[in-house]
């Protein structure tokens, strides 16, 4: 009956890392996949319906990860994939070996994230080495992570 050799032990939810929208739906400071990376919408123009009857779009983003500029044209009737973008806050813990001990609102620790090599990071081990509590956000879409920002810790 059975097949004994399938391994069913890892299950993922089964959503995806991208979803369809609309390339008129679009705006700026949304977010896109181009050229196959996640981009925040820096900059969008649409030009006149041409000979063919489509009106094409022009986007200009920002990878959220490497901060590279990415350009790309569209018809606005076509569907762009728009990543699945996920925010999250951790406390700061400790600093090893350049990974970040991170704690989650609900006390889980991850320490599978190094300091970025930009300037939030310099910013998180400066913030750290004077003994500053705060936390940082990390950003995570289509299976890429990053800490993209620093911010105080409420004060209990």
């Amino acid at each position: 009956m059975a097949d004994p050799d399938l391994d069913f032990t890892t299950g993922e939810s089964g959503a995806s890392a991208t979803y369809p929208m609309q390339c008129s739906a679009l705006r700026k400071n949304g977010y896109v996949v181009l050229k196959g990376r996640p981009c925040k919408i820096v900059e969008m123009s649409t030009s006149k319906t041409g000979k063919h009857g489509h009106a094409k779009v022009n986007l200009v983003g920002i990878d959220i990860f490497t901060n590279k500029k990415y350009e790309d044209m569209c018809p606005s009737t076509h569907n762009m994939d728009v990543p699945a973008i996920k925010r999250t806050d951790y406390q700061l813990v400790n600093i090893a070996e350049s990974y970040m001990s991170l704690m989650s609102d609900n006390g889980d620790i991850r320490e599978d994230l190094r300091v970025p090599d930009s300037d939030i990071g310099k910013e998180i081990e400066t913030k750290f080495e004077a003994g500053e509590e705060f936390m940082v956000t990390v950003i995570s879409a289509m299976g890429e992570e990053c800490a993209v920002a620093t911010k105080v810790l409420a004060s209990k």
